[in-house]
């Protein structure tokens, strides 16, 4: 059982929502798509479940074609960041109702709906209306109803966004063996890199309406198939800098230079983009052969543990996660160092041209 898109696209008002796509879901997988707002992870939903009809190519679900079919043909369920539920029925009835469409036994609806409710924390709350309920209450109710549905396909759409940070961290590791367990097709949207790779399965990281990459998640994470990917599975976003290779050397931005090794011993000489993600950036200098750059620093944010350093560098600007916290005078010249084993190597167009050395070890 599988859900599989052969050249699916969606135009409306001559807009292109989705670019034409090919993808496979197999049974039992979780499958998370990961991008920024507006790059068509809900679009992509609605072609999935059935809510939208694609305006080129075709969906086909356990190899038959569902194109034209409706969603309520279709063994869907559905849950969204906006927490929807029956007002005038209870927690249980919310629960239950899919149960009761199904014409299931009241013995056979009683146990599955106290089951999801003991999952989700809702056991007390059974007997309430949901407009009783808070909201992470309310979208734990509707989780709940997507769970005893027993769907083939079960679609979840930034769910966990409006939850608890505890709750949210529990129902991220409960969730896909959940939903792993019953054999479903699991899709989740997510903006947040580390929410994907908390998931884990598989990724595919979306740009634009366009599916840039898809394969299991620490692949996608370490070995992005181009920059747009490797910007949208990194969180903040990955820098770059422009780089150039001449014999054993790498020329950095503003002279810096650095011995090509490993991976990028092989480069054909040649002007490439770097690339290298915030939690790769020191402010005290690391092992022997790491690069230096004279940078100059414009904001931070304190998280508590962990510093954040924004940063200008010639006519880029870059981001920094820095470990612990630091009292740094803003606007004040502060150099960082980076390990070229964490550089990945673009073309001028973006494309892959050799992973950080560290991402083919992991």
């Amino acid at each position: 059982m599988a859900l599989e898109f052969k050249n699916v696209s969606k135009v409306v008002n001559g807009e292109t929502h989705i670019h034409p796509t090919n993808l496979t879901l197999e049974a039992g997988t979780m499958n998370v798509l990961l991008g920024p707002t507006s790059s068509g992870k809900t679009s992509l939903m609605r072609l999935m479940a059935g809510l939208d009809v694609p305006t080129g190519g075709q969906v086909f679900w356990d190899g038959t074609d569902v194109t034209g079919m409706r969603v309520q043909d279709r063994k869907v369920a559905m849950v969204y960041q906006q927490f929807i539920n029956y007002p005038s029925m209870t927690v249980y009835d919310n629960i239950a109702s899919p149960l009761r469409l199904m014409g299931k036994s009241k013995a056979e609806i009683d146990v599955a709906v106290k089951q999801a409710a003991a999952l989700m924390q809702l056991e007390p709350m059974l007997d309430r209306k949901p407009l009783e309920l808070s909201g992470g209450q309310q979208q734990r109710c509707a989780l709940a109803r997507a769970l005893v549905k027993n769907a083939g396909l079960v679609l979840l759409d930034e769910p966990l966004a409006n939850l608890d940070y505890k709750l949210r961290e529990e129902l991220r590791v409960e969730i896909p063996k959940i939903f792993e367990e019953s054999g479903a097709v699991f899709v989740y949207a997510t903006t947040e890199p580390e929410e994907a790779l908390l998931l884990g399965g598989n990724t595919a990281t979306m740009w634009e309406g366009r599916v840039t990459q898809f394969g299991p998640t620490p692949t996608v994470y370490r070995q992005p198939v181009d920059a747009t990917t490797a910007r949208v599975f990194s969180d903040p976003p990955m820098n770059f800098l422009d780089i150039t290779k001449q014999g054993g050397t790498l020329t950095f931005g503003q002279g810096h230079t650095a011995p090509a090794t490993g991976p990028l011993a092989d480069l054909a000489d040649g002007i490439y983009i770097a690339g290298f993600r915030p939690n790769h950036v020191e402010i005290a200098q690391p092992a022997e052969g790491a690069v230096t750059f004279d940078t100059r620093l414009s904001v931070t944010e304190l998280t508590g543990s962990e510093t954040f350093v924004h940063l200008d560098y010639a006519d880029r600007k870059w981001v920094g996660l820095i470990h612990g916290v630091h009292d740094l005078k803003l606007g004040s010249a502060l150099p960082v160092y980076l390990d070229p084993r964490h550089i990945y190597i673009f073309s001028v167009t973006g494309d892959l041209v050799a992973p950080a050395s560290y991402a083919l070890a992991a």
